[in-house]
């Protein structure tokens, strides 16, 4: 997380906030068992910078860290995508309950919706 910078909604207030995940390169230790850091992201993409991130623990999916990492934003009036992944009802409503709009890529399976 960024501190100092105020990401208020001023400053975000209609931009896309893009939420995703990525495992941080040459991080893992072979040696010592250490697996490879797993962060996940928010990237405001007209400002074009990362507003927060949090750790993916090592036994755990991305999941579980978007809704820690969407608390500490403010999303009022901004656009959250996200990958299939993290296309949750839980995430959904975390974002609706946060006054964000979302949009959250599907893929074939999920016909009824």
């Amino acid at each position: 997380m960024l501190y100092g910078v105020d990401t208020g909604p001023a400053h975000t207030q209609g931009q896309v906030i893009a939420v995703d995940g990525k495992s941080v390169r040459r991080s893992f230790d072979t040696a010592t068992g250490q697996g490879a850091l797993h962060l996940v992201s928010a990237w405001a993409s007209d400002n074009r910078v990362v507003l927060g991130q949090e750790t993916v623990d090592e036994k755990s999916t991305e999941m579980t860290a978007v809704i820690p990492l969407l608390e500490r934003l403010d999303i009022r009036g901004c656009v959250v995508t996200t990958d299939t992944l993290n296309t949750q009802k839980n995430i959904a409503a975390q974002i609706f309950s946060q006054q964000g709009d979302y949009v959250l890529a599907l893929k074939g399976n999920h016909g009824l919706l």
